[in-house]
């Protein structure tokens, strides 16, 4: 369960990248270019919502 709690951003954001794989690969090219944004800002906002968590705890 922490290894989840740890990393659910980078497995969500792998999944979505293969859904948008999965959406070239199938000639929806433009669903695979809308979808190919979703792991970076996936990232993204876990990495700033991280951060504001351990700016308030101080």
């Amino acid at each position: 369960m922490k290894f989840i709690n740890k990393w659910y951003p980078v497995i969500l954001a792998f999944i979505c990248m293969l859904y948008s794989i999965g959406l070239g690969l199938t000639g929806d090219k433009a669903g695979a270019q809308y979808s190919a944004h979703w792991p970076g800002t996936i990232l993204l906002f876990a990495l700033v919502i991280r951060q504001r968590r351990k700016d308030t705890k101080e």
